[in-house]
């Protein structure tokens, strides 16, 4: 398999705080996220595990009920993670607000 630099890691990195942005508060599986970006799920699990190690993600191992998963893992976006995107997309949220108004 072709190695991939890291600036293009690094945008597929971006990708996936952005879904998981427009996604929350819903917690993807790593599978849904390997989809939706078109890409390999080892591949994406790496880079989600390279995102949690800066803190920026946080998987999440455990069901609603509270029982352990034995293989998959569901990720959000950490607290401050998404304060900050949510703070950087207020701007555009008003500049959709203000076209609507026409």
């Amino acid at each position: 398999m072709p190695r991939i630099n890291k600036e293009k890691e690094r945008k597929i990195q971006e990708s996936i705080l952005q879904l998981l942005f427009q996604n929350s508060p819903k917690l993807l599986f790593t599978s849904q996220i390997a989809k939706e970006l078109a890409r390999d799920e080892e591949y994406i699990k790496k880079l989600l595990l390279d995102l949690e190690s800066k803190e920026l993600v946080t998987c999440v191992k455990k069901n609603n009920t509270g029982k352990q998963y034995s293989r998959r893992l569901r990720w959000r976006l950490s607290n401050k993670t998404y304060e900050v995107y949510k703070n950087l997309m207020r701007p555009f949220e008003h500049e959709r607000q203000d076209q609507r108004s026409f």
